[in-house]
């Protein structure tokens, strides 16, 4: 891998990372349906980690830990997709790695909805 692929894979990834973030509790409420908001609206406010005798988002139920365990999940696919060694153009490269913000953030919920029982 040359050092200029590198640091296209490195600028890819930190963007999509940056984008990821700033998106992931938008995720968390479309598939949870929790209250959770933009980070720059409230983030978890009105999550319903807050409330008494409903289940809980499992984003938020699980603690930081569990967050940024998520977060990893979801940004390890992106990760290995700016730096696959395939002979893609930038964009379709950058549209991959895009595109597997909300296909592995789904993946993720869903595992953590199943395992939480949160659709019970």
């Amino acid at each position: 891998m040359t050092r200029g692929r590198i640091v296209r894979g490195a600028a890819l990834f930190a963007a999509a990372a940056g984008v990821s973030y700033g998106l992931i509790l938008n995720l968390c409420h479309a598939v949870f349906a929790c209250g959770c908001r933009s980070w720059w609206n409230g983030a978890a406010e009105q999550c319903n980690i807050h409330e008494e005798g409903v289940r809980h988002c499992p984003w938020c139920a699980y603690g930081d830990a569990g967050f940024w365990l998520a977060m990893a999940l979801l940004l390890a696919p992106q990760a290995v997709l700016s730096f696959w060694p395939a002979r893609w153009s930038w964009g379709i490269r950058a549209a991959a790695v895009l595109a597997a913000f909300p296909v592995a953030g789904t993946a993720v919920a869903a595992g953590y909805g199943w395992y939480a029982g949160y659709w019970r």
